[in-house]
């Protein structure tokens, strides 16, 4: 009898898993329409998401957004903590149906500028020692490490599927300073980013930097050479302990 009443656990266990959010997904239809001259990648992971947007051709970049998210009750509800597109709806949240079928996703909602019908495939749910949604709250100079409490303006950076994408803003003032992302390898302590778009200068495409990394107490220290060739040592905290909200 014990066998059969685990049937329906297992299948609901199976159910739950199927729909979680987390990892890379890239965008291939919109209101009806197939994607193909831009490359639109959104990441979700530790109740957060971001993504970015650049044209196909040029690397151009196009746009950003992103911030925390929940599924209620059937409904993916995100909140934007920052969108450059349109920095007036920083702070607003928008409730999407979701479907799922199979690796792809159909979000539908009534958006600020109308009804909204995206279609999402899963790249990877593949995860690392650097899986994570992380801020920045610590770094080393000469030998001395100094400490941030990041409030409204913070850097985060996400890692689920492969991808990454770190941005800069500011969610009171809705300030964007900057974003940039791509795919990523953490292997043995070595921390490899390809860099697919940036914000500020879309000739860094196609870019990679590799960095030593380190998991000490939970927290990700992250070393090396910047893209300037200057020594950087970064200490960087999952989001929902650094990140300290004004009250």
């Amino acid at each position: 009898m014990k066998k059969y009443l685990l049937l329906p656990l297992l299948f609901l266990a199976s159910w739950v898993n199927g729909q979680n959010l987390n990892g890379a997904w890239k965008l291939i239809s919109q209101n009806g329409k197939s994607v193909t001259d831009q490359e639109f990648i959104k990441i979700y992971q530790d109740d957060y998401f971001a993504f970015g947007v650049k044209n196909a051709s040029d690397n151009a970049f196009i746009g950003a957004g992103g911030g925390p998210y929940s599924i209620q009750e059937g409904k993916l509800l995100e909140t934007l903590d920052f969108f450059t597109l349109n920095p007036l709806q920083v702070g607003t949240t928008t409730p999407f149906r979701i479907e799922w079928n199979g690796n792809k996703i159909t979000l539908s909602g009534d958006t600020a500028n109308g009804m909204l019908v995206e279609t999402w495939e899963r790249i990877s749910d593949a995860k690392d020692d650097l899986t994570g949604n992380w801020v920045i709250t610590g770094r080393k100079r000469d030998e001395e490490i100094s400490r941030s409490t990041p409030g409204a303006r913070r850097t985060i950076k996400i890692l689920s599927g492969g991808r990454f994408q770190w941005v800069a803003f500011n969610s009171e003032t809705k300030e964007f300073s900057g974003t940039g992302g791509g795919t990523y390898t953490a292997v043995n302590g070595k921390y490899t980013e390809n860099i697919t778009f940036f914000s500020r200068d879309n000739s860094r495409v196609g870019a990679s930097l590799s960095f030593d990394f380190k998991v000490i107490d939970g927290e990700w220290h992250h070393s090396g050479l910047s893209s300037t060739g200057a020594p950087i040592y970064e200490i960087w905290t999952p989001y929902a302990i650094g990140y300290k909200p004004a009250k």
